[in-house]
C-alpha cells in the first residue's frame, strides 16, 4: 500500500520518509502506539514551547503525544493526539492536522520489506499556506527526522501482540 501524501510531491514544502524493520508484526495503530508510549524530556518541552509561541499566533495547542492502548481503536474522524484520523486499517494510519498555516499528513505503513520481514514506514508530508507555516517548518522541518527516528526507537521491546 503505497504511502497517502496531501499532494504530489513536487507541490509539497516538506516531505519525509524512514522506516524500521519490526520484530514482529504489528497493525499500524499498535506501532503508532508503541512510537509515542515514551516520549523524551527533550521533546516534551519542545512541544511546551511550541505551544506558547503558537498560541500568539493564535494556532491551537498541540500537547504532545500521550500513551494509549491499541485495545481501543479510534474510528474515521476522531481524535488520535493532535492529529485527525484519515484512514485505518491494519496496515496504514493516516493522520492530518490542519489549521490556516498549514496541513500535516502521516502515513504510517506495515508492509513486507527484506527477506520478508515486516517493515513500518512514517511518511509526513506538509503544505503551508502563509509565512507563518513556511517559518514554522523552519526548525520543525530540521529536527522531524531525528524525532521520528527516536520514536521509532520505542518500537524496541513493545509489548502488545497482533490480534
Amino acid at each position: 500500500m503505497p504511502a497517502q501524501l496531501l499532494a504530489a510531491p513536487v507541490d509539497l514544502d516538506f516531505l519525509h520518509s524512514d522506516s524500521v524493520p519490526l520484530t514482529k508484526s504489528l497493525t499500524a495503530l499498535q506501532a503508532y502506539c508503541a512510537m509515542t508510549s515514551h516520549v523524551p524530556g527533550w521533546l516534551a518541552t519542545a512541544f511546551r514551547i511550541r505551544d506558547v509561541i503558537s498560541r500568539r499566533f493564535n494556532v491551537a495547542e498541540i500537547q504532545g503525544f500521550s500513551p494509549r492502548s491499541p485495545e481501543s481503536v479510534p474510528e474515521v474522524g476522531e481524535c488520535l493526539d493532535f492529529f485527525t484520523v484519515e484512514a485505518i486499517c491494519d496496515q496504514q494510519l493516516v493522520l492530518t492536522s490542519r489549521d490556516r498555516h498549514l496541513a500535516v499528513m502521516v502515513c504510517m505503513d506495515v508492509s513486507t520489506g527484506e527477506y520478508g520481514l515486516p517493515q513500518l514506514n512514517v511518511t509526513t508530508s506538509v503544505k503551508c499556506f502563509n509565512t507563518f507555516g513556511r517559518f514554522y517548518m523552519v526548525p520543525v522541518g530540521r529536527v522531524h527526522g531525528v524525532i521520528v527516528r527516536r520514536m521509532l526507537a520505542n518500537l524496541q521491546g513493545y509489548r502488545f501482540e497482533r490480534r
